[in-house]
């Protein structure tokens, strides 16, 4: 299998990413459209075969995940996925979606599969009929997931794979044998065992003889915190990416914790110091392209992040509020009426997500954000996308989850206290894009709204609360290049 590799250019770099919110929110259609205006338009690998399935029992509005399943390179494989879930029409308001099967270590687990043809057909839609750059994004704390993940995003052309919450030292190893077809090896971390739970995947697998093509190992970017993760990272070519993300504690989603002790502050968010500010002039002088990410919304800022010799910014709350987001309308609506009163509260939970890694809860009422909502919803870990895997006394691997039932994470020896404010982030994530999972006699699950602490741009770019697509932020972001064309 040959694989066909590009050489990095200095101008062939995007001065803009859009961050890749999941679960959806950077879904197919807003990856596009950034695309199409030239800049990096990224999507979430997050989840991505719940919301195949969930779609396609959905009836596949428009048909565009027929359309992309049309174009997998193992036509029996995606016609298995066609008739175990597509619904013609869509299933009832009063019926239940199909469960989503669960991966684990075992090397037949049929979850493999269904994501390698999730992550294809995002990734194929995303960059449907344009030239522009597609990119997809990875949590390294989602380690089952991650490897049959990437190979349908490389199956379908990808052209970054964008890796953070972690340290994704193994990730550009593993895009270059996925590129070449080969079998690789990905190390999961295991609860009670001293070394990583080493994970086999082969290709020939999935491919059952078919022939793909010449296939592209796609860019790696690491996302990190402080230049400390990213000399690391840099110290050989195992695991050096070809670039960096560096993304500060106001982003939305999952940020790293602060250096030292944990302090919080009176509304019992943590507390960041100048420690916890990345030096840019070390990124610089590793030599590698790197954005920066986090607060970084404005022409201004854009010049600012060019003029400390960055390649450009990521930006994702301005694309998680506009019309080619993902996120649910009325969702969308309330953040940015509730923004423009400034009646909105964003806060850095210490405690929401099952990962440890403070997590970015916006307050809206009837989310998981609300007391009265959270504590009405029964505890249900179904979706399983952050447990972890461990050795229990037996000697084998099982999973938990401090967000799934209380009983059971301590029968599986879990500690109580650990379950104490965590939220079930994969059934809320996927309420918040409008495929929430429908409980018998308890409707559908709550969602929960994350976006990042710096929502200013909206008084710029939507100051009625009116409106706006990617074209206009792209427009509008445009302007911090007119003096930094020589950067």
């Amino acid at each position: 299998m040959r694989t066909v590799r590009t050489a990095t250019k200095t101008a062939d770099l995007p001065w803009l990413i859009q961050g890749g919110m999941g679960v959806g929110v950077s879904g197919w259609r807003l990856a596009q459209a950034v695309a199409r205006t030239g800049q990096l338009g990224v999507v979430s690998g997050t989840a991505l075969d719940t919301l195949l399935i969930r779609v396609l029992q959905s009836g596949d509005p428009g048909g565009h995940l027929r359309r992309a399943l049309a174009a997998f390179p193992v036509p029996e494989t995606a016609e298995a996925v066609l008739a175990r879930y597509y619904v013609e029409g869509g299933i009832g308001a009063g019926e239940l979606y199909a469960a989503t099967p669960l991966l684990t270590v075992d090397p037949a687990c049929p979850a493999r599969e269904l994501t390698v043809v999730a992550n294809f057909c995002e990734v194929w839609l995303a960059k449907e009929g344009h030239g522009g750059p597609v990119g997809v994004n990875y949590l390294e704390k989602v380690q089952l997931a991650t490897v049959p993940a990437m190979f349908g995003a490389v199956l379908a052309g990808v052209d970054y794979v964008l890796v953070g919450a972690g340290v994704p030292g193994q990730i550009p190893r593993i895009a270059r044998g996925l590129a070449r077809c080969e079998p690789v090896t990905a190390r999961v971390d295991v609860e009670g065992d001293d070394r990583p739970f080493e994970l086999d995947f082969d290709p020939a697998s999935v491919l059952r003889g078919a022939d793909p093509g010449p296939l592209r190992r796609p860019r790696v970017l690491a996302i990190v915190s402080l230049p400390a993760l990213a000399t690391y990272l840099n110290r050989d070519d195992e695991t050096r990416p070809d670039g960096f993300v560096v993304e500060g504690h106001l982003a939305g989603g999952h940020s790293a914790p602060p250096r030292g002790p944990m302090r919080l502050d009176e509304r019992g968010d943590p507390l960041y110091g100048p420690r916890d500010t990345p030096d840019l002039a070390k990124m610089a002088a590793l030599g590698l392209p790197f954005w920066i990410a986090g607060g970084q919304c404005g022409p201004e800022r854009l010049r600012e992040a060019r003029a400390a010799g960055a390649a450009g910014v990521q930006l994702g709350s301005v694309f998680a509020l506009c019309e080619e987001s993902g996120m649910a309308e009325g969702l969308r609506r309330q953040v940015v009426e509730r923004e423009l009163a400034r009646e909105l509260t964003v806060r850095n939970d210490p405690a929401a997500s099952p990962t440890s890694f403070p997590f970015k809860v916006a307050d809206l009422p009837g989310t998981l954000a609300d007391p009265g909502t959270s504590a009405g919803r029964a505890r249900v870990c179904d979706l399983g996308y952050l447990r972890t895997p461990y050795r229990t006394e037996r000697g084998d691997i099982d999973y938990r989850c401090p967000a799934e039932p209380l009983t059971a994470y301590v029968r599986k020896g879990g500690a109580a206290e650990q379950t104490e404010g965590r939220q079930c982030l994969c059934n809320g994530l996927m309420s918040a894009v409008g495929f929430g999972q429908r409980r018998p006699r308890r409707g559908v699950e709550p969602p929960v709204v994350t976006i990042g602490q710096d929502l200013d741009f909206l008084r710029e770019i939507a100051p009625d609360g009116g409106p706006y697509d990617v074209e206009t932020v792209v427009r509008w972001l445009s302007a911090g290049l007119t003096e930094t064309a020589s950067v």
